[in-house]
């Protein structure tokens, strides 16, 4: 398929480690993918689903011990342990290699290699970078080729170069005590060991795309985030679009695939989703900002995930997807999980492929779930209703926005704009949600994620700062407008005083109204906040009152999260920009004021 020589000596290296008996180069073809479904059928890998139903459907279920990322276990290998900084776990390169190769040696003896060529982006796009998977799971290929674009093809555009990340996977004896997910940013490699769930072992998600991508970004002078990506049409049909950066729970897919009110549908708005979870972001020769989605699907949290909660990502399931550790409806041959609908199934199996009795169901006790909490659906974008017609478009789409949001129960207001790029490189490095219930420990613990990369940023976060804060002064007067969002002020009674979900519009429309210099806004301490009757209320059980509610800026509360943001900032050290000290100074300054 190749003769690339750099892939072809990697490829003999990795031979002689693993040991498999087959060999099998991933040519992209259908009839390749249907003979592995066929044989992960057949051994029992995946289950097919009821083919009218859910044509082209599957299940999988990954061992009880290796159903999650496993931040504890997951490396960045760099020369020093400065370069991988405070947040991220390190160990020697040359240490890290000896101890991976000694646990995957031989360990695919009786078993086939698998060799996946992957483009992350638009095969031949400008945006893109190229992957080769080495793995011994039929899974892996199949959910490789759901989630990225895969084939000879890649291997045309590739060609002579040695510009390509080398992603070793080996399932291994699935022992968590020997579960490894390590980046090598400096060698372009990623190596999992131990493990078959999918977050640590499709090896072109995070840990290509954010992990390594971020390391690329910042040599190469781009952008790797942890950003859904959305098209925003106005009723002449112009669209702009937006980027946002969510931690876990904050609602980043929902607001990806968003529908409208009825009330703004029918003057003629629409959302078109770019991508639901990463961005790649260069400055284009106009001296704008463009983004692509590196992905080519959806590997989404199946739990909650219903018509009301997310109507398009639910029909982004009904064809072609593979279900991870969802439930199993015997009655149909279907799935089910916690949230799909009030319906539980009488006779199903549950995520492990035990008898699961609905009667027996707590919802405070998850041992009692028919699906994992985190079970997964991995669908192709193309079928998402909403997807974008600029999906494929390989120059990427110009960034009107960028969005930082969280989970903040009293403190920053519905939403409000940065004073500057600069600001807003501050307003994202302080980014912070609270805990809720389905967490665990404490509610309410303020948890700082930077940009929401805390689990993802692939070397030093000081630079990452420093990194975000060079590329507004190359885009300068072309930069995006950066905005911060909160969904979740309550009430004294603890309920959610905004509805959120295709509400969230009405936000959106005044951020492209701010972008466009057409709304007003009132000057603040933290900075640009809506004035009130600026926030389309038509059709809402809202009254303008309870909007200036959250709306409001309380100073008090504002001390207290300046004395956090500098606590949280001491972890950085010298690799603190002086920009964002600058910045928490003139916060404090305006709060005094």
């Amino acid at each position: 398929m190749t003769s690339n020589k750099q892939v072809l000596t990697w490829v003999e290296d990795m031979k002689s480690l693993l040991k498999p008996d087959k060999v099998m180069w991933i040519d992209g073809s259908e009839e390749q993918l249907e003979g592995l479904r066929a044989e992960a059928v057949r051994t029992g890998e995946m289950m097919k689903l009821n083919e009218e139903l859910l044509p082209g459907c599957y299940l999988h279920r990954t061992n009880p011990n290796d159903v999650a990322r496993v931040e504890d276990r997951t490396f960045i290998c760099t020369r020093t342990q400065e370069e991988a900084g405070p947040t991220n776990n390190w160990c020697d390169p040359k240490e890290m290699y000896k101890r991976l190769y000694d646990i995957a040696r031989g360990s695919y003896q009786g078993k086939t290699m698998y060799i996946i060529p992957f483009s992350m982006g638009p095969i031949g796009s400008p945006l893109a970078k190229i992957g080769i998977e080495i793995t011994d799971s039929i899974y892996v290929v199949l959910n490789m080729a759901i989630m990225t674009r895969i084939g000879a093809r890649v291997f045309d555009v590739l060609g002579d170069s040695n510009d390509w990340v080398r992603c070793l996977h080996s399932r291994c004896d699935i022992d968590p005590e020997k579960r490894y997910i390590c980046q090598f940013p400096e060698d372009n490699t990623i190596i999992s060991v131990n493990s078959g769930y999918g977050g640590n072992v499709l090896l072109g998600k995070k840990c290509f795309a954010l992990r390594i991508a971020s390391y690329q970004g910042w040599k190469e002078g781009w952008m790797a985030e942890h950003m859904l990506i959305l098209g925003l049409e106005n009723p002449k049909g112009e669209v702009k679009y937006i980027a946002a950066a969510f931690p876990s729970a904050c609602g980043k897919t929902n607001l990806a695939m968003l529908i409208p009110p009825k009330y703004l549908r029918d003057k003629g708005y629409k959302v078109w989703t770019v991508g639901d979870d990463i961005a790649w972001m260069r400055i284009g020769a106009d001296g704008r900002l463009y983004a692509i989605n590196p992905e080519n699907g959806f590997f989404g949290v199946a739990p909650g995930t219903n018509e009301n909660s997310n109507y398009n990502a639910l029909q982004s399931t009904k064809k072609n997807t593979i279900f991870t550790n969802v439930a199993l409806n015997l009655d149909n041959n279907t799935v089910w999980w916690e949230g799909l609908d009030k319906n539980p199934p009488v006779h199903a199996l549950d995520w492990k492929g035990n008898p699961w009795d609905p009667s027996k169901f707590v919802k405070s006790d998850k041992s009692t779930y028919a699906a994992h909490p985190n079970s997964r659906f991995t669908a192709p974008a193309i079928n998402c209703p909403c997807i974008s017609s600029e999906f494929e478009k390989g120059e990427g789409i110009p960034i009107s926005a960028i969005i930082f949001g969280g989970r903040r129960a009293k403190c920053a207001p519905l939403v409000y704009q940065s004073k500057s790029w600069e600001n807003g490189v501050f307003i994202g490095s302080a980014m912070a949600s609270e805990t809720t219930a389905a967490a665990a420990g404490a509610v309410g613990v303020v948890r700082r994620d930077p940009m929401a990369m805390l689990p993802f940023c692939g070397y030093n976060m000081g630079d990452y700062f420093q990194h975000w804060l060079d590329m507004g002064k190359k885009l300068g007067k072309n930069a995006p407008k950066i905005f911060n969002v909160n969904w979740f002020r309550t009430d004294d009674e603890g309920n959610f005083i905004w509805p959120g979900f295709g509400d969230n519009m009405r936000v959106l429309n005044w951020i492209i109204d701010r972008c466009e210099g057409t709304a007003d806004a009132v000057e603040t301490p933290i900075g640009y906040v809506p004035k009130a009757e600026d926030i389309d209320l038509t059709d809402l059980d809202m009254d303008i009152d309870t909007l200036r509610s959250i709306l409001k800026v309380d100073r008090a509360t504002w001390e207290k999260e300046a004395a956090e943001i500098e606590e949280h900032y001491k972890k950085f050290g010298n690799k603190l920009p002086k920009e964002l000290r600058n910045q928490l100074e003139m916060l404090k300054a305006n709060l005094a004021k």
